[in-house]
């Protein structure tokens, strides 16, 4: 098997920035030993190390690209090209998830396979709970994450 690693960031104290660890915490208790799961609470260039050595990465993290409503799940194939720039917030990953994998691109190290999961954030205030909406997409996020895994391994033991 293939190395799958799945990546969920972002800062459990503010609120909706919290779901990327949160669909971590989810997940870990789901794949059992069909992936690697990571929480980071601070990425930036570290998510280079994170990915290290892993096939397939899954990234999970709060996005504000302030055109969506919030709760809309977006799905980036970071492997076929750059994601959307400015999408990502830097607050608490130094710079964003955009540029790290980029950086990671530039420098040849971008795992056979990187698939973002952004789900689009309501309030991020320190001490807010998820919002009604980003907790229904966590729920979503977390079975469409089990379903590529599912599908990677399926491939791969063929």
């Amino acid at each position: 098997m293939q190395a799958i690693r799945i990546i969920g960031l972002g800062n459990h104290m503010r609120g909706d920035d919290a779901v990327g660890l949160l669909a971590a915490r989810r997940l870990r208790e789901r794949v059992g030993s069909r992936a690697q799961v990571i929480e980071a609470e601070t990425a930036g260039v570290e998510l280079l190390d994170m990915m290290n050595a892993a096939d397939t990465v899954l990234l999970i993290d709060a996005v504000c690209s302030h055109r969506q409503v919030p709760g809309t799940i977006h799905r980036l194939d970071a492997s076929a090209g750059p994601i959307a720039p400015g999408l990502f917030p830097r607050s608490t990953h130094a710079i964003g998830v955009g540029e790290a994998l980029e950086l990671a691109r530039t420098l040849g190290v971008l795992p056979n396979k990187v698939i973002v999961y952004g789900i689009e954030a309501d309030k991020m205030d320190i001490g807010r709970p998820l919002s009604p909406e980003v907790t229904h997409a966590l729920h979503e996020v977390v079975e469409l994450v089990l379903q590529e895994i599912e599908s990677r391994v399926c491939t791969n033991s063929i």
